[in-house]
């Protein structure tokens, strides 16, 4: 399989990314797949300007030549697409979102209606084929209140993907922590064996991935006594 992975962290030392690169490990186990990761922070991507001369071309790249048409490329020819980002103001980072903006020269401008009712513009690639997983970390001590927001913009967005909504991430880089950061990184590991075989994630596995590592009050506790 083909593998894209939209690495949204701006830093080099990544709580989700880790997260990510377990779930690799275990993805690549049995069998080696072509991964390609991008730096999302170090490529050149600006804002979408809503010109919409993508839509009069009709090619499915942007008329502004910067890094986007080359991860537009990577999107349509990808089998399984990962978007790995920290949570910023309850979304994604603003290097990221303009990424996932600039991908409307993926569609077209006319539009459809389907059955449910919810009307979209009409894809120029084969959208059914490619699966999307997210993995997104937080600095919150647990999951209600802060990942809603986010979880409805990405049905909206991609709709049918997996998705991991992790808190207390920044436990993942502090070595006294590893008590009970490695076996939520084994467990990663482990979900990308599942994901390799399946391509979809249980809802006990998500479950199992979401949960947070310390009790809230503990990890408030800490996060207050390091200010």
């Amino acid at each position: 399989m083909r593998i894209l992975v939209l690495n949204g962290s701006p830093k080099k030392k990544s709580d989700t990314m880790r997260l990510t690169e377990a779930f690799l490990k275990g993805l690549n186990k049995k069998q080696e797949h072509e991964v390609n990761v991008i730096n999302v922070i170090d490529k050149k991507i600006a804002p979408c300007r809503g010109c919409f001369g993508c839509w009069q071309q009709g090619e499915g790249h942007c008329v502004y030549q910067d890094d986007q048409n080359g991860i537009l490329d990577l999107y349509r020819n990808a089998d399984v697409i990962i978007w790995s980002f920290p949570l910023y103001c309850y979304g994604m980072p603003s290097h990221l979102k303009a990424v996932l903006d600039r991908t409307i020269p993926l569609v077209r401008m006319k539009m459809v209606q389907e059955p449910d009712g919810t009307v979209r513009h009409v894809p120029l690639v084969d959208f059914s084929r490619i699966h999307t997983l997210v993995i997104c970390g937080c600095g919150f001590p647990n999951w209600d209140g802060n990942f809603e927001g986010l979880r409805a913009m990405c049905n909206v967005c991609f709709g049918g993907l997996d998705m991991v909504c992790v808190p207390e991430t920044p436990l993942l880089n502090i070595p006294e922590a590893a008590v009970v950061a490695d076996p939520l990184l084994s467990r990663f590991e482990q979900a990308g064996e599942e994901y390799a075989a399946t391509l979809t994630l249980s809802k006990e596995t998500v479950a199992a991935l979401e949960t947070p590592m310390i009790p809230k009050e503990e990890y408030i506790r800490h996060v207050n006594g390091a200010g």
